[in-house]
């Protein structure tokens, strides 16, 4: 019998296979991998969902104050022979008759927006342990802070409208876009069916994917192809709701039936209520009766324009990154370089994306920066399909997130009030987005996909 070394000096030599015995290392067992280990996690929790708030943190936060309502000046002083108020005077001529100004009144209650969490006493005990994430109640806690904040930002970029993509009754009809929420009060509109209607409906429930199934109370059935358009909203008012006007053409359908119909904003809603080119129109709405076409500059620069007829100063271009890039691709034939440094704008607590003035990356157009947010709305064809994202140009000089009750923090450790072992917490806040011109901003819809 070979000793060992003689083995390594034979194996060595080629002949290892000549020599171990048949079924060596078939008789070796290594301790593995799955007899002895576990895997535990770590502490730290990666949140994989886009928390950006951008379009909340750039809007201006000021108090609610005393009332609910506003005014609004429509209309000059008028001489009601002369028709003017403001004229000249001869050197022995009359003065202009007293005239008065035309008045309107807006009114909005603030609304309530909610994230509540909570965790049980065991998972609060076994997060302390190996393995676990901690203090699992803190974890929850900040998880729903972003969450909260979220929530108000998503509300804020709603669309006002959208199309029926499965016709049916309350928990059967469905929506290809996600732009309610429960509370919310919706009309239909549009010749498709003739199921347009004058009767309110109010969400009581909506599915959480796509299509999006809708229960709700009012008794009617959904037509598949018509626009279903909100009345009031039970949270914060959209930017999209202000922007709005009666009797559009939305992804083919026009919304004349029955009578000319849009969304309603505030207390602005009825029958014709919101006719193009009045102070309680959506202002400056350049769309194109549904069929998409391309993003241009010379869209952009007559959204700009026309907010400047009206007296305003459009201070920010808010989209979503599609139409963000096809900005940038626009713009690129103008490049100029910077010798140094990134131009960058600062807007509130955000900034826009660094890039050099008109360069490849734009953080402005015509000196307006350009903000990409993702939570801003797509439009919607007449085959349930999104067509591109919504570009508005704001003034928002007259756009303020009118605060009545900043964030509070609520928690309940009452086991017996819960009838369960369990910790709860409540975020709460109590705000509106108070639009104090409706006509110095605009956007630019039916854009490619």
């Amino acid at each position: 019998m070979p000793t060992f070394s003689e083995y390594v000096a034979q194996s060595n030599r080629g002949m290892m296979t000549r020599l171990v015995p048949a079924g060596f290392f078939a008789k070796q067992t290594y301790l593995q991998q799955a007899n002895i280990f576990t895997s535990t996690f770590g502490k730290i929790v990666w949140d994989a969902l886009n928390n950006q708030t951008k379009f909340w943190n750039v809007l201006e936060k000021v108090p609610f104050g005393p009332v609910v309502g506003w005014r609004v000046r429509s209309a000059r002083v008028t001489d009601t022979t002369a028709g003017r108020s403001s004229r000249p005077i001869t050197e022995v001529g009359t003065i202009p008759t007293v005239g008065r100004s035309t008045y309107q009144t807006v009114s909005s209650n603030p609304r309530i927006i909610g994230t509540t969490f909570g965790a049980s006493v065991t998972a609060q005990f076994l997060g302390g342990l190996e393995g676990g994430i901690g203090d699992a109640l803190a974890q929850e806690q900040t998880a729903a802070a972003r969450d909260h904040v979220k929530e108000m930002q998503q509300e804020l970029l709603l669309g006002s409208h959208t199309i029926i993509q499965t016709g049916g009754a309350s928990a059967t009809g469905a929506i290809a876009q996600d732009i309610f929420r429960i509370g919310d009060t919706f009309r239909t509109a549009g010749a498709n069916g003739g199921e347009g209607t004058d009767t309110d409906q109010i969400l009581t429930a909506i599915g959480a994917v796509d299509p999006f199934v809708l229960t709700f109370t009012g008794g009617e059935t959904l037509a598949d192809g018509e626009i279903i358009y909100v009345v009031s909203r039970a949270g914060l008012t959209s930017i999209d709701d202000i922007i709005e006007e009666d009797a559009r053409t939305v992804a083919g359908e026009a919304m004349t039936v029955p009578g000319n119909r849009g969304p309603g904003v505030y207390s602005i809603t009825g029958a014709a209520a919101r006719t193009a080119n009045t102070w309680n129109s959506g202002a400056i709405i350049l769309d194109n009766n549904g069929t998409a076409r391309n993003i241009t500059l010379a869209l952009l620069d007559q959204a700009i324009r026309e907010i400047r007829f009206n007296g305003g100063d459009p201070d920010l271009i808010l989209t979503n990154y599609d139409e963000y890039d096809r900005i940038s691709a626009l713009l690129q034939p103008q490049q100029r370089f910077i010798a140094e440094g990134d131009f960058v704008v600062k807007l509130g607590d955000e900034q826009t994306l660094p890039g050099y003035r008109t360069g490849l990356q734009v953080a402005t157009y015509k000196g307006i920066p350009v903000l990409p947010d993702a939570d801003v709305r797509f439009g919607v064809n007449a085959n349930d399909t999104d067509q591109g994202s919504y570009v508005y140009v704001l003034d928002t000089r007259h756009l303020k997130m009118a605060i009545a009750h900043a964030t509070n923090y609520m928690e309940n450790r009452d086991f017996f009030a819960a009838n369960a072992m369990v910790v709860r917490g409540l975020f709460w806040s109590m705000a509106e987005l108070r639009a104090s011109r409706f006509d110095v901003n605009s956007k630019i819809c039916d854009l490619l996909a």
